[in-house]
């Protein structure tokens, strides 16, 4: 089992990232495509579970906050996105609603493209296509991680992780990096804790030097060394 939790810990730190010759900002900027640009303040509902899924959404600036509410009215974090990150792409497969809710956790700016836009833009545009789905492929790689992290992992290696991947690492070098500021309460509905427990772990991580926690949560790399011991 160690072997298997070592493997996935070092496999979801080399996701690949999209082709850096492509930036898709400068791309819908560009091309004449019809957008909407929306503003969101913080704790704003992009949209919530239920309304009809009619357009693709793009992070511009910001961070959003993706969760799923149960028939029982217990809420799960499925994941964090930032800058430079799609989502909503749910409506090109044939979802007629949300699945899900979208919140922005610090103020964000997003670009909305509809449906038709965005379909007509896949086709047309190789491009954007493969930068599409390499980010769609990415995102599946990500969620199978986390089932297994929730699987096998401790709460503890798990919120290591959720931060980690929070603060973007594997995409640059940077040994210190801060994260959108997140509640404890967040971050206990991320890796499937309780809030106590969260408290404990991050005031454990700062102890160790693991990270910087007064207001601004700033995560170095040697975090890493939690999600990777056996």
């Amino acid at each position: 089992m160690s072997r298997v939790v070592r493997l996935i810990a070092m496999k979801w730190k080399t996701l690949p990232a999209p082709p850096a010759r492509f930036d898709a900002q400068v791309f819908l900027d560009s091309a004449g495509v019809k957008r909407t640009i929306a503003k969101y303040a913080r704790a704003s509902k992009i949209f919530a579970q239920g309304d009809p899924a009619t357009n693709v959404l793009y992070i511009q600036n910001g961070s959003v906050r993706l969760s799923v509410l149960s028939k029982t009215g217990r809420e799960a974090v499925i994941a964090m996105l930032g800058p430079r990150e799609f989502f909503g792409e749910g409506c090109l497969a044939g979802q007629t609603i949300r699945m899900g809710s979208a919140t922005a956790v610090t103020p964000s700016t997003i670009l909305i493209v509809e449906k038709r836009e965005m379909v007509r833009l896949l086709h047309q545009e190789s491009e954007l296509s493969d930068r599409f789905i390499a980010h769609v492929l990415s995102r599946n790689i990500r969620i199978e991680e986390d089932l297994v992290d929730q699987l096998f992992n401790s709460s503890e290696k798990r919120l290591a992780r959720a931060l980690l991947l929070l603060a973007r690492y594997g995409h640059d070098d940077t040994p210190v990096r801060a994260i959108p500021t997140v509640s404890q309460e967040i971050l206990a509905e991320m890796v499937g804790t309780t809030r106590s427990r969260v408290n404990f772990f991050m005031n454990k991580f700062r102890a160790l030097g693991f990270i910087d926690y007064n207001g601004e949560i700033k995560i170095k790399k040697a975090l890493l060394s939690v999600v990777l011991h056996d």
